[in-house]
Parts: structure tokens; C-alpha cells; sequence
């Protein structure tokens, strides 16, 4: 058995998360109390209670979903007796997961992820004035074919260019495109009349991972060219690479790319699966990418852990 730790993304947020396993674990209560401290506000009283719409704002989502993946990681480790970067062949994060991966494997440590993710979400949303950027989803097309929309869908009715690029590469048909609101506005039209089977605008404050994001890669490059990120004890697979590296002399740098860059879900998990891989736990809340990676290798066996209910299920897969 050859084990990957995946880590979620914007999106798997929600009002109680973690919740259950601080009730069960003094573990988890200890994870959320550093980065409390280390944010000097209450973060795990708005996971636990909301509301939904302050907890959805990018600055407190991105540290929060890492905190609630460090939950997993930590009850995992202390309940399982063992090391999760021993256990693990990857590690691999979907967009701030991968900060949370690294966290996992102890290459930044918990007080400065969650610095950085609430720096990360906090300059994402100054790079582009509200109202004017937007992200949908693309559900039914191949790349190829929600790249030649992105292409015509960039020039607005004067003739001008706009920004509309892929964001994320998320699974067999579920492709996510980003950029100016007009142009994924006009992506959405364009996608229905090459065969999509929806267009759906998604519910986000900012465009993410597309080149309207470049002065918050600046700023992260800043805060990163300082950050401690030690020796990376298992391979992290980077959203810009779909494959995996180890030095972690690379870290920071594949962390800024990873702003404007496209997060290759689907190229990722595809390339660990093809390294022999046969099972993926996801750490933290929710269900989403242990979806996303049935329908990407379907031999894959998948597995979250999420709550106290989850954690003998996952601890006989990885003993067994």
C-alpha cells in the first residue's frame, strides 16, 4: 500500500468544522489554540459558529482550512502513534492546501502557515478591486476546447483584451476559468454554445490563479523570501509542477508561482496515481477532493478524515 495526504482548497469551508474533534481530542484543541495565537483573534470561535459569510472571506478561510487540516494531521498522528511525513509517499494540497501540506510535513510550522495564508488571502483580495473579477466553472468540456473559449472570450466587444484563463484543472470535465467579470461572463455563453453541460459562476471574492493576481504574488514573494520552510521530509507535489520535488530551496518560489498559476489537480493526482499510489486520504474538512480524485483514477482509493467518526476507518486502512 503506497499512501498519499491530500489537504483541500477554498470552497470545503463550513460553519463547524472541527468542532467534534476538539470536543474528543486535546490534540485538536492545542492546533487551534496556536493559531489563535499566532492570528491574536478567535478564529476557531468563528469556525465553530460562523457566521458562514465571515468565515467565507478568503483572509479567514485560507488559515482556516489549514488549521481544521492541521486538526486531522495532529488526532491522526497522536491517536495512529506514528509520524503522517513517515507514512506518506506524497503530500499534495489543492491551492492553500499546499501550504497546509507542507505544514503536515513539518517544513513551515503552524504559527507561520497561518500567517501566511491570512497574508495570501488578504493580498488576493487587494490585487483586484471588488466587482471587477470573477471564476466559473466549466462542467463538460476537455481542456483543449475551454482553452479556445478562454482565447475568444479575452477579447471584449471593442476589440480590447481582457483577462479569462484556466485556474484549475480539477477533474475530468470540471475545469474552473478566471479573469475579468465581462470576459468569464462571456466564457460561460461561449462555453454553452461549444457543448458545456453548465456554466456556473462560483461564489468568490476574488479571481484566483490567473494573471490578475500578479502584485499579490509580489507580495507573497516578500513575505516568503523570509518565511523558515525547512527540510521537506516527504515529496510535495506542487500545483504548478502536477509532479513532485524535494528541495526545499524550491518551496518558496513554486509557492508564489502558484498564485497567478493553474492549480493541475487533475495532473496531479493522475501523476501520484501513476507513481503507485494506491490510496488518498484527504485531512481536513469536508469531502471534495476525495471526490475529485474517484473520477480522476478510478483505482485510487479514497479516503477523508474529517471528524472523530472517520479516524478508525482511516486508521485500519493505513495499518492494514
Amino acid at each position: 500500500m503506497r499512501v498519499a495526504f491530500t489537504f483541500p482548497g477554498q470552497g470545503s469551508q463550513a460553519v463547524g468544522m472541527t468542532q467534534k474533534m476538539a470536543e474528543s481530542f486535546e490534540e485538536a484543541r492545542l492546533v487551534l489554540e496556536e493559531v489563535d495565537e499566532a492570528l491574536s483573534r478567535n478564529l476557531s470561535k468563528l469556525m465553530a459558529e460562523g457566521p458562514i459569510e465571515e468565515l467565507t472571506l478568503t483572509a479567514n478561510t485560507q488559515p482556516a482550512l489549514m488549521a481544521a487540516s492541521m486538526v486531522s494531521v495532529r488526532v491522526l498522528e497522536k491517536q495512529g502513534g506514528f509520524s503522517l511525513a513517515d507514512k506518506a509517499e506524497f503530500v499534495a494540497g489543492h491551492s492553500l492546501g499546499e501550504y497546509s501540506a507542507l505544514t503536515a510535513i513539518g517544513a513551515l510550522s503552524l504559527s507561520d502557515s497561518a500567517r501566511l495564508l491570512r497574508l495570501r488571502g488578504q493580498a488576493m483580495q487587494r490585487a483586484v478591486p471588488e466587482g471587477q473579477g470573477a471564476m466559473a466553472a466549466l462542467l463538460g468540456l476537455e481542456m483543449p476546447v475551454v482553452q479556445d473559449v478562454c482565447a475568444k472570450a479575452a477579447v471584449a466587444e471593442d476589440g480590447s483584451m481582457q483577462v479569462c484563463e484556466v485556474a484549475n484543472d480539477n477533474a475530468p470535465g470540471q475545469i474552473v476559468v478566471s479573469g475579468h467579470a465581462e470576459a468569464i461572463d462571456r466564457a460561460i455563453g461561449l462555453a454553452k454554445d461549444a457543448g458545456a453541460k453548465r456554466g456556473l459562476k462560483l461564489p468568490v471574492s476574488a479571481p484566483f490563479h490567473c494573471s490578475l493576481m500578479g502584485p499579490a504574488a509580489e507580495e507573497m514573494a516578500e513575505a516568503l523570501a523570509k518565511a523558515n520552510i525547512a527540510a521537506l521530509r516527504t515529496p510535495v507535489v506542487a500545483n504548478v509542477l502536477a509532479e513532485a520535488y524535494q528541495d526545499e530551496t524550491k518551496t518558496a518560489d513554486l509557492l508564489v508561482q502558484q498564485v497567478t498559476g493553474r492549480v493541475r489537480w487533475a495532473e496531479s493526482v493522475a501523476w501520484m496515481a501513476g507513481q503507485g499510489v494506491t490510496h488518498a486520504v484527504e485531512m481536513g474538512s469536508g469531502k471534495v477532493l476525495s471526490g475529485l480524485n474517484r473520477r480522476i483514477a478510478k483505482d485510487l482509493t479514497s479516503l477523508n478524515l474529517d471528524g472523530p467518526e472517520d479516524l478508525d476507518k482511516v486508521l485500519e486502512a493505513l495499518n492494514g
